[in-house]
């Protein structure tokens, strides 16, 4: 039998409602368990940039026993509170949101990374940036002299799979191990990829690393987003060396 038009609009309306309902409940039920996920794979990225995680390794109790965090501004000074007086946790600011901000008025998470003692073994700054398609971003660590670069770690949104997505393989990756940060008359010259990939020995000299064959705006990004960042947190570096 044939129904009604009302009969079609009511049941369309009672089905989008308990629908809605459902995927309402499933969203507030999966939430600790995706925040949860949310921190597992942050500190992952963080530790990631200083040591080798095994699959086994229970990352949150790493995490505690190896890593502090501070909040810093643009002029190297720490903050601890943010615009309502409530404490700043620096796990929980956001580079996206601080990258659409004035760099002057972003704040800067640190890590600090401790060996078996308490003494720091190496700084870890977020970096974030643009790639050829979307944003990227990554995790930097500088050595306790705060010119090697220790580790790194780099990720995308929508680079090309085979090409600029490629930052985020460990071989890429490993490639900054051991590069310094700055020349030999102290300034910041940062870490470039080259154009191209299969350089020439000679001209993989402490401040530049092989390219990426085919992404080359992508490994200008990289470029950049490690520049802007180090000169960003260079008050901060200044500061802790002085």
């Amino acid at each position: 039998m044939r129904q009604s038009n009302a009969y079609i609009i009511v049941f369309s309306i009672i089905t989008t409602i308990v629908l809605g309902g459902l995927l309402s409940v499933a969203s507030v039920g999966l939430g600790p368990r995706q925040k949860i996920q949310v921190e597992l794979d942050t500190k992952k990225s963080i530790l990631g940039a200083v040591m080798e995680i095994n699959k086994t390794d229970d990352v949150l109790a790493i995490y505690d026993q190896r890593i502090e965090s501070l909040v810093v501004d643009i002029n190297g000074n720490e903050v601890s509170e943010d615009a309502s007086g409530k404490p700043l946790v620096a796990e929980n600011v956001s580079i996206e949101k601080n990258y659409k901000l004035p760099a002057e008025e972003r704040l800067y998470p640190v890590f600090l990374y401790k060996g078996t003692g308490a003494d720091v073994e190496a700084y870890i700054l977020p970096i974030y940036g643009n790639g050829l398609w979307d944003v990227i971003w990554g995790y930097v660590a500088l050595d306790k002299d705060l010119s090697t670069i220790k580790g790194a770690v780099f990720d995308h949104k929508g680079e090309t799979p085979g090409l600029g997505a490629r930052i985020s393989e460990a071989e890429v990756q490993s490639r900054f191990v051991g590069k310094e940060v700055y020349n030999d008359e102290g300034s910041l010259v940062s870490v470039n990829m080259l154009k191209g990939e299969g350089n020439s020995p000679e001209s993989l000299d402490p401040h530049h690393v092989d390219g990426l064959a085919g992404a080359t705006i992508t490994a200008r990004g990289v470029n950049n987003m490690l520049l802007n960042y180090l000169e960003y947190y260079q008050n901060y570096l200044k500061k802790i060396s002085s």
